[in-house]
């Protein structure tokens, strides 16, 4: 009777157990967090690059969603992630500044780093004429800095 019962145990509650351990293990270490712990070239920084503030840019067909539309003069980190049907892209232009995303297929991501003087910006998507369909917004730079909720800036009706 001993025998079968340690038996049973090593066949079957060991490796319950040692199961149980290494998905706790998992867990603690943030092995459980959904993106099944790969990296891939389109994954944008978590928070932007040291020393900057982040602003995370939802790209849609065709309106463009900026976390904050009113900032402060210094670095900032753009996330940037196309949630649209099409390829988009950001661009940022103003105060001596031009400077762009590469294009995004739909689910990509990409960071886009700048330094911003005070000053009014565009920023709009600069694929296939999509600023004219209403992918536009405007930024200013200088006095206090909002940190509001998504602003949804389309002046095109989309589709």
């Amino acid at each position: 009777m001993a025998t079968t019962l340690m038996t049973f145990v090593r066949r079957n509650v060991g490796p319950g157990l040692a199961a149980g351990a290494l998905a706790g293990i998992l867990v603690a270490c943030g092995g459980g967090n959904g993106n099944g712990g790969g990296s891939s070239p389109s994954a944008p920084e978590q928070s932007g690059r040291p020393g900057t503030t982040r602003v995370d840019v939802k790209l849609v067909d065709f309106k463009m969603e900026l976390s904050q539309k009113t900032l402060k003069a210094g670095a900032y980190t753009f996330v940037v992630k196309n949630d649209g049907q099409h390829n988009h892209a950001m661009e940022i232009e103003g105060s001596g500044t031009e400077q762009k995303t590469r294009p995004l297929a739909p689910g990509e991501s990409a960071n886009l780093t700048v330094s911003l003087k005070d000053g009014k910006y565009q920023v709009y998507c600069p694929v296939d004429g999509h600023k004219d369909l209403g992918m536009k917004t405007a930024l200013t730079v200088g006095g206090t800095a909002s940190t509001g909720s998504a602003t949804n800036t389309t002046d095109g009706s989309g589709y």
